[in-house]
């Protein structure tokens, strides 16, 4: 998948992260979410998952994008 594909939920200008290099959250087509954050090794994933570590004021921030 394509970073084009994805609708960025956070992190647009309102704060310090203006490089992508930040947390945040976006949206695919199919309405599922991604994550962009700091790895984490809190537990071990299975093959082919990954863990990352967002804080909370990021995910309140995609919440109210998308109106919940």
């Amino acid at each position: 998948m394509d970073r084009e594909e994805l609708t960025r939920l956070t992190g647009n200008g309102n704060g310090n992260c203006n490089n992508d290099d930040c947390p945040n959250v976006y949206r695919t087509a199919s309405g599922s979410f991604v994550v962009q954050g700091e790895v984490s090794d809190a537990v071990t994933p299975p093959t082919g998952e990954g863990l990352v570590e967002i804080p909370e004021h990021v995910m309140r921030e995609a919440f109210r994008a998308i109106g919940w």
